[in-house]
């Protein structure tokens, strides 16, 4: 059977996998963990000059429980790791991690024995913003790169689901 055949009747089928990504890619809920210098480029990619909300990601939630993303911002040290450890942990899944800027991603330029040297050495990551700090166009790409893998992600089926 055509696929004109098939939009005769009106109806159009998608996988549903598809259409979970496409919802859950504009329905970003970010949580940030802002430690450090680079929370003032965070904040600016809200500002209404880049509006972050275009993309789904306005409003930050305060509470681990209702966030998507795991923003992780400026420098991690190893007295505050327990802390994004045990926020990570509570977040419900899917969930996702950004490193946010040098400090995050590699310690930056503190390479003693109080830093993280990256964070994903305690929690897994999805995506790296490079920069110190890192430009707001540079956050945006990111962005659009966090909303493809999103997307494009397997749905898991939960016990006692059927799929069909």
């Amino acid at each position: 059977m055509g696929v004109e055949k098939a939009l005769e009747g009106g109806i159009l089928l998608s996988r549903l996998d598809h259409v979970i990504g496409w919802a859950r890619k504009y329905s970003i809920f970010q949580y940030p963990f802002v430690t450090a210098c680079c929370g003032m480029e965070y904040m600016s990619t809200a500002c209404s000059h880049y509006d972050i909300d275009r993309f789904g990601a306005g409003l930050p939630r305060f509470s681990p429980r209702q966030a998507d993303v795991l923003f992780v911002v400026g420098t991690i040290s190893h007295k505050l790791a327990p802390v994004l450890v045990k926020i990570y942990e509570q977040m419900c899944e899917p969930k996702w991690v950004v490193a946010f800027g040098v400090c995050t991603v590699s310690g930056g330029f503190y390479n003693n024995y109080a830093t993280v040297q990256g964070i994903d050495t305690m929690i897994p990551v999805d995506l790296y913003i490079p920069g110190c700090p890192p430009r707001p166009e540079t956050v945006l790409h990111g962005l659009m790169m966090l909303q493809e893998k999103i997307q494009h992600e397997k749905q898991e089926v939960l016990p006692g689901q059927v799929r069909t």
